[in-house]
């Protein structure tokens, strides 16, 4: 099946990303960069977002205007990477509920997931789910974290990426499950995996960069 997917094509995307790989940057300036590029992507990710009339007064005149329908998307960072994304999405959703799931790669089995947490509602029918992730590398995460939802009624998902390579979005494009509503926005497509599954180009390992190497 093909995904819909939409890379972010903009002067600043472009600036700011350039700046995020730099291996010279520091963490404080990465952790700006970050929620700078979710913060972007947040427009393009929530073009859908359900909406319902309100009516208001303005101080000229009363009017009917939109309102985040009830109940209310989540946001749903990958742990421990995609807290470092939570900020820029709260920002632009701050009635969005957020909830946590821990995933790590299989190191003996880079397409593998082991889920060693979880803080999510037991029922997420109706509702609109962003998860968010810096990297979209083998697409493993992306894949069990999507069917993790669906299995708790989420139909409607959306991943908020930074970088992806090929061959995760190809991963994910055979593996998710076609009867959920899915899409990805990222800010950039690199070149490839390297034989230790990491993105190149790349930026490097993004927990690390944001939150320091955990020895």
């Amino acid at each position: 099946m093909s995904i819909d997917l939409h890379v972010l094509d903009h002067p600043l995307v472009e600036h700011k990303l350039t700046v995020l790989r730099n291996k010279n940057t520091p963490s404080s300036t990465f952790r700006e960069l970050v929620t700078e590029l979710v913060m972007l992507e947040a427009y393009e990710a929530t073009r859908g977002l359900a909406v319902v009339d309100k009516p208001i007064e303005t101080p000229v005149a009363p009017m009917v205007g939109k309102h985040i329908a009830t109940p209310a998307p989540i946001i749903v960072p990958v742990l421990r990477a995609g807290l470092g994304m939570l900020d820029g999405m709260t920002k632009m959703i701050p009635t969005a509920e957020v909830g946590f799931l821990g995933m790590k790669r299989d190191e003996e089995h880079p397409t593998q997931q082991i889920t060693y947490a979880n803080r999510l509602p037991d029922d997420l029918s109706g509702r609109q789910c962003f998860l968010i992730d810096p990297m979209l590398a083998t697409g493993g995460t992306l894949v069990a974290a999507t069917h993790y939802l669906a299995e708790r009624g989420a139909k409607d998902v959306t991943a908020i990426n930074i970088i992806a390579a090929p061959e995760g979005i190809k991963f994910v494009e055979e593996n998710i499950d076609p009867t959920i509503d899915f899409k990805i926005v990222v800010c950039g497509v690199d070149e490839k995996l390297n034989d230790r599954c990491y993105i190149v180009p790349g930026l490097g390992d993004a927990g690390d960069r944001l939150y320091g190497v955990i020895d």
